[in-house]
């Protein structure tokens, strides 16, 4: 049985975990399971050129559907943890790292892990 290819399984899971997360705040609509397609294209090059980078592909996959849906749709996800204030969507920290996390930069608080969405 051939090992399978770790690029390929971080962008598969890349993939999951960020649909894990549009599923969670039902945005997984067809258009938008496309932008998530389109950044594991854009990743799996990225990651052929810098291999050392596998380990940051799922917090830049969920950069990546963030910044398309923002161009189409608006903010996503939108912080639940501020109440009151303008409405503002959640950060990918680290920005280039492992084990990424979704956190409201305005009061400094991890809400859930990439993929960890409810």
């Amino acid at each position: 049985m051939d090992d399978i290819d770790p690029l390929e399984q971080a962008l598969h899971a890349a993939r999951a975990l960020v649909l894990a997360d549009l599923a969670a705040r039902d945005v997984a609509a067809a258009e938008v399971v496309s932008m998530v397609e389109d950044a594991v294209t854009h990743r799996r090059w990225w990651v052929e050129q810098w291999p050392e980078g596998v380990t940051y592909v799922a917090g830049l996959v969920a950069q990546d559907v963030q910044d398309a849906l923002l161009e189409q749709y608006g903010r996503w996800p939108l912080c639940p943890v501020c109440a009151s204030g303008d409405p503002h969507a959640l950060d990918v920290e680290p920005e280039l790292g492992p084990d990424p996390h979704w956190v409201c930069g305005k009061a400094g608080v991890v809400v859930a892990p990439v993929g960890g969405l409810r």
